[in-house]
């Protein structure tokens, strides 16, 4: 199942409440374990008729510039 725009803002929100979260560099884990850093949001509109999917958001992202280390943990 696709994450829509209604969960993501929902999540982000909880995440947003934590200074911790709201100071953290946004990546993206790849199905392979690579870690690449977020770079732009953009709202796309599909050309597909009749798709109950009219947009989509979709999330760039560039490889890291700087490496930030090992992961400890998950909060």
């Amino acid at each position: 199942m696709a994450i829509t725009g209604k969960i993501l803002n929902y999540a982000m929100k909880k995440f947003m409440k934590s200074e911790a979260a709201q100071n953290a560099r946004v990546q993206v884990e790849l199905p392979n374990g690579e870690m690449y850093d977020m770079s732009d949001i953009v709202l796309l509109e599909n050309r597909i008729l009749g798709d109950s999917e009219t947009h989509r958001l979709v999330f760039r992202c560039q490889k890291p510039i700087h490496n930030i280390g090992k992961i400890i943990g998950k909060l």
